[in-house]
């Protein structure tokens, strides 16, 4: 894929799923903005990653100098949105893809769920998404280009979750707004879609990762009989980032190795 010439923001990339897209996004060829919250030092490993890339690219005439640029912002804070916007357009002179990888989960029986917690599963998942891509196009409108969404979804768009309600919640609101924005935005020439994950090897599962029977549950569900790696699901987004992808709106494609068809609640 070639993406030489444009410029992709990645919510909440200095680390797991988010920092593999950024890597796979620079070495097809495209400028990167690293957009972090709480981890500086991650976001900071990600751009120094970045910058090694240079000429070793993919694409043979991919940029070398400033490949990357790293912003502090809160995703479920539409005044931090649009600053973080502001910025990337500002460093780079424009946007041409935007991909909504910040997200977070907390764990709660239904019944014992926090008014402050769902908030802030909301804001980041949903509405720091609907905002972000709200800003992101009105960019688009004004200097009459076309462009690319890619939301990373969950497999609990689709999937429940138990003790995760606000998640699957969040998630399944994200499989709708992908599908209304992909008709009120296809005669402006951008397409959204969603790309699913479902267990992926990345910090957020490290307990998981290091209980063996509860592991073992979960890759009985995995007819590939693994878990997936953050560059699984880069591939995937840097594809639908791509010209390739050019005829392909509105939908969601799951990366779970069939996980989603075959998951049985233990």
């Amino acid at each position: 894929m070639n993406l030489n010439g444009k410029v992709a923001l990645v919510t909440g990339s200095s680390q797991g799923i988010g920092q593999a897209v950024v890597l796979r996004l620079a070495n097809a060829g495209a400028k990167v903005v690293i957009n972090y919250r709480s981890h500086p030092e991650g976001a900071e490993d990600t751009l120094a990653k970045v910058e090694a890339i240079g000429g070793n690219c993919f694409m043979a005439q991919c940029p070398t100098a400033q490949q990357g640029y790293t912003v502090k912002a809160d995703l479920g804070n539409v005044d931090e949105i649009r600053q973080l916007i502001a910025e990337s357009i500002q460093h780079f002179g424009k946007l041409d893809i935007l991909v909504n990888n910040a997200g977070i989960e907390k764990h709660a029986a239904f019944w014992e769920v926090t008014e402050a917690d769902y908030d802030a599963v909301m804001n980041v998942n949903l509405k720091g998404v609907f905002f972000a891509t709200q800003v992101f196009v009105q960019h688009l409108l004004t200097t009459q280009r076309s462009g690319k969404i890619i939301n990373i979804s969950s497999v609990h768009e689709e999937l429940p979750f138990p003790n995760f309600t606000a998640y699957c919640a969040s998630k399944g609101g994200m499989k709708m707004l992908t599908r209304n924005l992909a008709i009120e935005l296809a005669p402006l020439g951008i397409t959204i879609n969603n790309v699913a994950p479902g267990a992926i090897e990345t910090p957020i599962n490290t307990k998981l990762l290091n209980n063996p029977e509860k592991l073992g549950a979960l890759l009985n569900n995995i007819p590939l009989g693994r878990l997936g790696q953050p560059n699984d699901v880069a591939a995937l987004v840097t594809f639908l980032a791509s010209d390739d992808a050019d005829y392909i709106t509105g939908t969601t494609v799951f990366v779970d190795g069939g996980l989603l068809w075959n998951y049985q609640e233990q």
